[in-house]
């Protein structure tokens, strides 16, 4: 699995992901998340509205148990870590 990450500066959000999930295709959109200071990965949903005016969301992938999606997670986690060590985030400001 080849994974490019984007640095975010905004609230609990560090980094977006683009995963190669084939030779050319890719998956944009997977937020890497700083929830009280766990790493949590977001795949990326769909959200609509239906006739009821609520909102409704649907994964945009799939996986056919819970356990190849924790090896994701966890093969996610791990290159953002790499990918960390390499590209320290630089605060532009502090918090007082």
């Amino acid at each position: 699995m080849n994974i490019h990450f984007r640095d975010v500066q905004t609230g609990s959000v560090e980094a977006r992901a683009i995963i190669e999930i084939a030779e050319g295709v890719f998956l944009n959109e997977v937020t890497i998340l700083n929830i009280e200071g766990e790493i949590v990965v977001e795949f990326p949903h769909k959200s609509f509205m239906g006739k009821t005016k609520r909102t409704f969301y649907i994964d945009i992938i799939t996986f056919e148990d819970n356990d190849k999606r924790i090896v994701w997670e966890l093969e996610i986690k791990e290159a953002y870590r790499e990918w960390r060590k390499s590209n320290k985030k630089v605060l532009v400001y502090e918090e007082k």
